[in-house]
């Protein structure tokens, strides 16, 4: 399970992550997943919340993501500005949209606006896809930047764990429904 664990943090970390701290995040995730009791005994404040969603694996994994990862916030423009940040400086002059195009948007055209921004950055990626990632650990968006092209595997991980993940816009959109069901 380690293994597995290391390899989606570093397709969720998109090269932001350091080596080491993929180790040691995967490696806390992992006795999390494989031995909550123990895992418990010997963090007893950890803070979990026994018999509570998400599972104490997905918990500890969550928790110890950087916020240039996990992205949580409660609105998109939000959401998006933390994306922004993530980047730093280097593709501050290929980004046109910005938080406040979003202001006062439903979700799901912000998400749709969003995504049409990072699907052309890097094409030697396939651009960037937004993805809803894991139980919420608090109310709001909670979300992930990958490279396009590892979504297939992504999501195949997460099955894998137990972790749900689906690409934002799309999940919130099929929430809508297509509206053509009479």
């Amino acid at each position: 399970m380690k293994a597995q664990l290391m390899e989606l943090l570093t397709l969720i970390s998109s090269g932001s992550l350091a080596e080491d701290d993929i180790e040691r995040i995967a490696e806390e995730a992992n006795k999390a997943f494989s031995d909550p009791e123990g895992y418990l005994a010997m963090h007893p404040n950890c803070g979990y919340e026994e018999g509570g969603r998400p599972s104490l694996g997905e918990w500890v994994l969550l928790a110890n993501l950087p916020d240039s990862v996990l992205f949580q916030a409660r609105q998109a423009d939000e959401l998006y500005q933390q994306v922004v940040d993530s980047f730093g400086e280097q593709p501050s002059a290929t980004l046109e949209l910005t938080p406040a195009d979003l202001a006062g948007l439903e979700l799901v055209p912000a998400l749709e606006r969003i995504q049409a921004q990072l699907s052309v950055l890097y094409p030697q990626t396939d651009g960037y896809e937004l993805v809803e990632f894991g139980e919420p650990l608090e109310d709001g968006l909670q979300m992930v930047l990958i490279f396009t092209r590892d979504l297939p595997r992504l999501q195949a991980l997460a099955a894998e764990l137990g972790i749900y993940a689906a690409p934002a816009f799309e999940s919130h959109l099929a929430e809508l429904g297509d509206g053509e069901d009479g």
